[in-house]
Formats: structure tokens, C-alpha cells, sequence
């Protein structure tokens, strides 16, 4: 069957990080997506990743003389366009959404920016990690005795940033279909994580969160919410919040060390961590598993990403593909009548002919594309 989003055609101007895997998101569940790259150098592509799979790509020279009208052309009969650049470079490229809505009012202009199209730092150049420091979420993050710890950028690029985009542009679709109206959808990293952390936002105004790392709940505090390293120096990760799972830690482990009794007792968390630490030191991480893993526990393995597609568990729920011999995830999440599906990985300008002679350009015109260096 195929994907929800089939029909939907979007135009993605290449980037790195939040912008292609929005797209790869939106390409997953069936949207038809071209991207527009730049020339390469080299044999063709030489840069292309499971991220961007299920594209067509468009390798041209944004800056050539008569190519903004060309892809004016592509964007005319789009339903969503994606971009990374910093703010007015679009506009510089005459591709800006002024332009584009003006020819196009249906027309969703998506706009993935770290610091948003406007406030004091929106031209300034950033990368996940300072997106994520600006937040607040940077500072929660990792140990209490040393500088916070930089996280992958699944929190600021993929979580903060792309998922947001993908959101905001079905959000604008979605009305665009009932208005006739299309819009400009500013997507921040800023903004996102700063959403994503509305929990610990009020976990401070109400007393629940202190801004001391490794004294909550969930930051590594809590002695039953952590990550431990066992007999043969590998990892488990232990999340026993509620009581009743708890409990059944306690007893499956056959700990009677009445401190453990007292759960909530912050005091006592640094020295029942300790001996926690001490207890996991006495099997393999695969022993624990097998005491362990599948209880209400609350407890699972901790996998590195060479390990993760061969668990039983994602094996079981066909989580990895592969394609061109490198294994990756697969789509998600899962659609019950119109499943997503994960398209081939296209090299760097495979499709540019065919996209321009779809545009209406003949051989001629082509033949001078390639000519002045717009295309290769």
C-alpha cells in the first residue's frame, strides 16, 4: 500500500543534519521528494547517506545565471519546500517564500534554522550542541563533578529541529488544504528543545527539579534510574521509578539491605548507587539479562549500534533494513493501512536530466546548462 503521504511533493534545497532527515521522514511515508543539490565534485555520490533515501536529486549550480527560474518552475507545482540556510539567503537566490508564495499561495515554506529567522543570534553560525546550550537541556545533561556532557544530536538536530519541521509542515499542509493558503513555517532547534523540556520547566517552578546534575530522578541521581557497568565491562541501564517495579528489583536480585527500603530518601542516593555498583560488578551484562530482561523491571541491555539491529526484539519487529549493504532503521512509526516504506538511496544527481526535461527543458537548453557549468 501506499504511504499517507503519496501525492504530497516536496522540494528539498540539500543541507546537513535537521533538514534531510525531515525529508527522509516525509519520503518514508510516501511524499514525493526532489532534492536540489550542489555540484559535486568527483564521481557521483560521493556524500550520500541512508538519510537520504527515497529522493530524487537535482545536482545544479543555485547561483548560475537562469537557474532560479528553472527551479521557480519545480517549486510552482509543490506542495512543501524545505530549507537550511541561514536567514535572507534564499531571498539573495530570488527563491525566497515572498517569491515563491506570490507564485505558489498553496505553498508551505519550511524554514530550519538553529536560532529561528529572527532575534540576535539568527545570523550568527551554531551547531547542535550550542542550540541545545541556549535551552537549558545542554546543562541537565551528565555529570555533577565535571562540565555537562554533549549529547548526540538526536536531542537538538533530529528531535528539537527535524521532527518539529516535519510536524509543523503536516500541521500547514493539513490547513493549507481547508484554506487554499500556504505559510512559512520558521522551525528553530532553539524553540524545539526548548518545548521538549517543558516537563523540567515545571518540575523547577514546583520544587521537583534541582539544578544540580545527578540530583533528579531522571539525570542520573536516583540509584534505580541509571546506567551501570557489569563483570565484563559492559553496560545495563536500570529505570525501576515505580514502587511496584521496585520492589520487584529488590526481590529479584535478592537484595535485604534495609536502606534500599526507602526509595525517595535523596539522602541516601549517592551510597545506595554505590552499592548498586558493586552488586552489577558480580555478572556479565548477558547474566543480568537473563535474571533480568523481559521483568517489570524496568531494565534492558545497553546496546551499541553495531549490537542494537541483532536484539531479539528488533529482530522480531524487522527494525533494521538494509540497503547497499549498510544496515540502518527502518521507517517508523507503523501505519496499520498505508505503511511507510524506505526508498532506494539515490546518488548525487542521478535524476537531474529527467527532472529538466519534466520542467519543459529541451535539449538546447540543457546542452547550455552544462555549457556555462550549472550542471554537469
Amino acid at each position: 500500500m501506499p504511504g499517507p503521504l503519496r501525492g504530497l511533493k516536496v522540494v528539498e534545497f540539500a543541507g546537513i543534519g535537521p533538514g534531510p532527515f525531515c525529508a527522509m521522514m516525509l519520503a518514508d511515508m510516501g511524499a514525493e521528494v526532489t532534492r536540489i543539490d550542489r555540484l559535486v565534485t568527483g564521481p557521483l555520490g560521493g556524500g550520500d547517506s541512508v538519510v537520504d533515501r527515497g529522493r530524487r536529486t537535482l545536482a545544479i549550480d543555485l547561483k548560475a545565471p537562469g537557474v532560479s527560474d528553472i527551479l521557480l518552475r519545480l517549486i510552482d507545482a509543490a506542495d512543501v519546500l524545505i530549507e537550511g540556510n541561514r536567514p535572507g539567503v534564499m531571498e539573495r537566490l530570488g527563491l525566497g517564500p515572498e517569491v515563491c508564495l506570490a507564485r505558489n499561495p498553496r505553498l508551505v515554506y519550511g524554514r530550519m534554522t538553529g536560532w529561528g529567522q529572527t532575534g540576535p543570534l539568527a545570523s550568527s553560525a551554531g551547531h547542535d550542541l550550542n542550540y541545545a546550550a541556549l535551552t537549558g537541556a545542554l546543562h541537565a545533561m551528565g555529570h555533577a563533578d565535571r562540565a555537562p556532557t554533549p549529547p548526540l544530536h538526536l536531542v537538538g538536530d533530529l528531535g528539537g529541529g527535524a521532527m518539529m519541521l516535519a510536524f509543523g509542515l503536516v500541521c500547514a499542509v493539513l490547513e493549507a488544504q481547508k484554506s487554499g493558503q500556504g505559510q512559512v513555517v520558521d522551525a528553530a532547534i532553539t524553540d524545539g528543545v526548548s518545548l521538549m523540556a517543558s516537563t523540567y520547566h515545571d518540575g523547577l517552578a514546583n520544587g521537583k527539579w534541582s539544578l544540580q546534575r545527578e540530583a533528579n530522578m531522571l539525570d542520573g541521581g536516583a540509584p534505580f534510574y541509571g546506567c551501570y557497568t557489569c563483570a565484563d565491562g559492559k553496560y545495563i541501564s536500570l529505570g525501576a521509578l515505580e514502587p511496584q517495579f521496585y520492589r520487584l528489583f529488590l526481590q529479584l536480585c535478592e537484595i535485604d539491605d534495609p536502606a534500599f527500603l526507602d526509595q525517595w530518601n535523596k539522602q541516601q542516593w549517592p551510597a545506595l548507587r554505590v552499592k548498586l555498583e558493586v552488586l552489577f560488578l558480580t555478572r556479565t551484562r548477558d547474566q543480568w539479562c537473563e535474571l533480568l530482561e523481559g521483568t517489570d523491571v524496568c531494565f534492558a541491555p545497553v546496546l551499541d549500534f553495531s549490537e542494537a539491529p541483532r536484539h531479539p526484539h528488533h529482530q522480531a519487529r524487522s527494525n533494521f533494513i538494509e540497503s547497499n549493504g549498510v544496515v540502518h532503521p527502518a521507517p517508523a512509526p507503523r501505519l496499520s493501512r498505508t505503511p511507510a516504506q524506505a526508498g532506494p538511496i539515490a546518488k548525487t544527481g542521478e535524476h537531474t536530466l529527467e527532472i529538466l526535461q519534466q520542467l519543459g527543458l529541451n535539449e538546447a537548453d540543457i546542452a547550455a546548462l552544462r555549457q556555462r557549468g550549472a550542471i554537469r
